[in-house]
């Protein structure tokens, strides 16, 4: 089994040993990246988590009315059909 501080140490070196301008493009390249990411993204018709966890409990609630209404309107049918 190989020791996992060598394995660290092995990492590090290989690390430290990368030109400087190498880890700069890198990070360069990441920042571009993230950045092209939220514009393409933010061009997307996405809501927000809060917006949707408020559509939610709005939805919650209308359902909820809704039946009590279907519960009534079945009652008043049955009054109905009990005149007739």
């Amino acid at each position: 089994m190989l020791d996992p501080k060598k394995l660290e140490e092995i990492a590090k070196q290989i690390t430290d040993s990368i030109p400087p301008g190498v880890k700069n493009m890198a990070e360069e390249v990441d920042a571009k990246v993230k950045q092209v990411l939220q514009s393409q993204l933010s061009r997307l018709d996405f809501v927000s988590r809060e917006e949707f966890d408020v559509q939610t409990q709005v939805l919650m609630r209308t359902r909820t009315k809704l039946e009590a209404l279907e519960k009534k309107v079945e009652e008043i049918e049955q009054k109905l059909s009990e005149k007739e």
